[in-house]
């Protein structure tokens, strides 16, 4: 069905300036990808602080790897791997324990077992049971949430040091009996004779024993959010070419990083049972080629969105140490960046349900002082090729920016040799509730390597949502 915006956006020119250039860059190297070892010493620029405002910076944080579902994590619970990164980030890099005011965790996928993932994770991670833990869900920027509700903890005094983090583990994730079968064996529970059982157990029917399997799709449309992203695709003129050149791009970006040892947030964890695992198993450069064999994935059969030009199911957990300034360095230690302003933003879930960058970049600049041009180190979040290339080309129009943003003009497209230069989540993986604090490291990690000061983290999540935040180099 061909959506309003689906027939506006055709109106857009197919090849803009920005798809010129996009389509004319090769896409597996870039002035950045290919600079040396060394650190690049940091540009002066005004720093973000505000009078009156605590200072709130990200002292460290860590991800166990992120693996394709099914593979080593598949005999774990979520709470497992939430342990392994909290524990990762304690014992690992040396931090008193009895120091931590809080605890907050992200997930999506929620085990009915430990709903309250945050609180097993920590537990079961060695922390004091006197400290508290909360877990939070806001699809795939769960972890941003996390983050950002400890800022605010910490920001109003409540806490000076909160762990937050989020976990995933789509390789057991709940089926649920139908609806019928539910109803039928909650009545027998309280049936209290044996004819009342028996009476129930007649009335069962053999299409009361399908199962709910869960579905990545939204509950308001009931559309898979691959088919909201072949759509969006389609809208915005985004060719199957184009896709699977940005998903090439991202994988051979990151083994990159991997080959030189750039994604120090990432921590060995020894699987129970089973080796110890040292590095994502979902980066896989291919060729234009053989990624092109592949058939459509949701809107078939002419779909552009493919297996390979998409995010992969992930199993993973990330974590962060945040802090107010003054605690940090009280306690001797040098944060890696400050966590300044941030913007969640919500719009149509239908049509506009992948573009909460779009709309999320320019109100957090805005927010921050900051124009596109300031920005050193872009990370944004690729659920799908074709979200990517399509809030770019959103952000690069000024049609779209003053008939659906209500904005005089466009903020412009980030520079692709400033953008997820070491891979993202098409190759690295995508945990839904990790991936947020992923994206803080790597863009304070890139600051620090590339001699940057400020850094742009942004994301789409399901329910038409969306977050972005400014990440500053802390002064080295």
């Amino acid at each position: 069905m061909t959506s309003m915006l689906s027939r506006a956006i055709r109106r857009l020119p197919a090849t803009s300036a920005w798809a010129f250039r996009f389509s004319a860059r090769p896409f597996s190297c870039s002035p950045l990808s290919q600079a040396t070892g060394k650190t690049v010493q940091p540009k002066s620029k005004k720093t973000l602080a505000k009078n009156g405002v605590k200072n709130i910076v990200v002292v460290d944080g860590v991800r166990i790897p992120f693996l394709q579902s099914g593979t080593s994590y598949a005999d774990l619970m979520p709470h497992d791997l939430g342990r392994a990164s909290l524990h990762a980030r304690m014992h690992i890099r040396y931090f008193p324990w009895d120091f931590v005011d809080y605890i907050i965790f992200g997930t999506v996928i929620q085990e009915v077992k430990t709903s309250n993932v945050a609180r097993e994770a920590a537990l079961g991670a060695g922390f004091s049971d006197k400290t508290p833990a909360h877990t939070v869900t806001m699809a795939c920027i769960s972890s941003n949430q996390a983050m950002t509700t400890g800022v605010g903890l910490i920001a109003s005094g409540q806490c000076d040091v909160v762990v937050a983090g989020g976990v995933e583990l789509m390789s057991d994730v709940p089926i649920r009996h139908s609806r019928k079968m539910r109803k039928t064996l909650l009545s027998l529970n309280r049936a209290k004779t044996l004819a009342q059982r028996l009476a129930l157990i007649t009335k069962i029917r053999p299409d009361y024993f399908a199962p709910e399997l869960p579905a990545v799709a939204e509950f308001s449309t009931s559309e898979s959010m691959g088919h909201s992203a072949d759509r969006l695709a389609a809208a915005f003129a985004i060719s199957r070419v184009e896709q699977d050149e940005y998903a090439l791009r991202s994988h051979t970006l990151a083994r990159k990083a991997q080959d030189e040892g750039l994604l120090t947030d990432v921590v060995p964890f020894k699987v129970p049972g089973k080796d110890t695992v040292l590095k994502d198993n979902g980066v896989r450069p291919s060729s234009m080629e053989q990624m092109g064999k592949l058939k459509a994935a949701f809107v078939k059969p002419y779909g552009t969105v493919t297996a390979a030009n998409s995010s992969f199911l992930t199993d993973g957990a990330s974590a962060v140490l945040v802090m107010s300034e003054e605690k940090a360095l009280a306690m001797g230690y040098k944060p890696k960046a400050y966590l300044r302003d941030f913007v969640y933003v919500s719009q149509d879930p239908k049509d506009q349900l992948l573009l909460g960058p779009t709309y999320g970049t320019p109100k957090v600049l805005e927010r921050a002082g900051l124009t596109l041009a300031d920005i050193d180190v872009f990370e944004f979040h690729e659920a799908f090729a074709g979200q990517i290339l399509a809030n770019l080309k959103a952000m690069d129009s000024d049609w779209f920016a003053q008939n659906y943003m209500g904005r005089k003009s466009k903020v412009g497209a980030p520079p692709l040799e400033k953008f997820n230069t070491w891979g993202g989540s098409l190759s690295l993986g995508h945990p839904f509730g990790a991936t947020g604090c992923r994206l803080v490291m790597t863009a304070a990690h890139r600051l620090k390597k590339e001699g940057g000061q400020y850094g742009l983290v942004a994301a789409c999540a399901a329910g038409g949502q969306g977050h972005a935040m400014i990440v500053e180099l802390y002064p080295q």
